[in-house]
């Protein structure tokens, strides 16, 4: 039995604090490798259970597939990135939009993971702070926003008598000092312009992007339909940002794909190789195309599997496990 990656501390912290961010940055694809049919018949009663545990862990997790649009908010980050590198003012930004369960978060913590790797290799200065992960505190204000980036840093509490501008003025100028280019805004749904706390949080952020020499990447729920480029500040916002867009997979090759690079990830005794590639059609009218539900489906499937000790994912097995409602809607609605 070879299992990596999956000590107790694996994203213990929260992606929201450096700590935590680093350590999901830093941390290995998780592994694992199947003993063979005679050594795992021979498992007594305790290795049997942490055996299975151990493969419980790896499916949780299980591996982050390269769809297009991982692909694709990587390249236009990743070229923002560089063509704002000697901007002085108006630095492009990107906005990662589309319904729920199309990959957004992942997209967004991926670049953010591959932009550090890079700049880990060439620099390998620990110091150095080059991704900022935060997210838009719901019906938040601009003192929430400026806290959720000193909490991602760990400043100590926040000085009686400081104001919103004191605490933004304090984290930009240690991510000056360490050299961070790149500022990830998950859940940007959440700000609300057509209130006048969106509002004065909007001006907030457009405050931070321009005090720091950095290429700032939003991430939310339809933020096109949901005001944010409305009004003089959401004219702004779309004036100075590239749309990168998610949506469900429609039932082509690259879902296929998708269903395929899943199911060689699997580590069950029994499972027989393209059983999951069979259902493709299935699997796509049970999720509505949705990345994040055919992840879950696939992983409940295989934990079960270990569970109920039949080692393989069928049909009939994954008819019992619930989606998430919105998926169940979507499959409703078609029949």
């Amino acid at each position: 039995m070879v299992l990596s990656g999956q000590d107790d501390s694996r994203h213990r912290e929260p992606t929201t604090t450096l700590a935590g961010w680093r350590s999901f940055v830093g941390a290995p694809p998780a592994t694992f490798t199947l003993l063979a049919a005679g050594a795992w018949a021979g498992l007594d009663g305790d290795g049997r259970d942490a055996y299975d545990e151990a493969r419980i862990s790896y499916h949780s997790e299980l591996v982050v597939v390269a769809t297009s649009t991982l692909r694709e908010v990587t390249r236009q980050g990743r070229l923002l990135t560089l063509l704002n590198r000697r901007e002085i003012s108006a630095r492009r930004g990107l906005i990662v939009s589309g319904p729920w369960a199309t990959g957004k978060s992942t997209a967004l913590k991926q670049l953010g993971r591959t932009h550090e790797l890079m700049i880990r290799d060439r620099h390998g200065d620990r110091d150095r702070i080059p991704v900022v992960y935060v997210t838009t505190p719901p019906k938040g204000s601009p003192r929430k926003l400026a806290l959720e980036f000193a909490r991602f840093l760990g400043l100590p509490p926040v000085r009686t008598g400081w104001n919103t501008t004191d605490i933004a003025d304090a984290v930009c100028q240690i991510l000056i000092e360490a050299r961070c280019d790149l500022v990830l805004v998950d859940e940007i749904h959440n700000l609300n312009l057509a209130t006048s706390a969106g509002e004065d949080m909007s001006d907030h952020i457009k405050y931070f992007a321009e005090h720091l020499p950095a290429t700032f990447v939003y991430a939310g729920i339809d933020v096109e339909r949901s005001g944010l480029f409305t009004g003089v500040r959401g004219k702004q916002i779309a004036g100075r940002c590239v749309l990168a867009a998610t949506g469900p997979f429609p039932y082509q090759q690259e879902w296929k794909g998708l269903i395929a690079a899943l199911e060689t990830a699997l580590r069950l005794h029994r499972h027989q190789p393209g059983t999951l590639a069979g259902m493709d059609r299935y699997l796509h009218q049970r999720t509505g195309g949705m990345i994040g539900s055919l992840s879950h489906l696939i992983r409940a499937g295989a934990i079960n599997a270990i569970l109920d000790r039949t080692e393989a994912i069928t049909r009939d097995q994954l008819d019992t496990i619930p989606v998430d409602h919105a998926a169940q809607s979507l499959r409703e609605g078609a029949a």
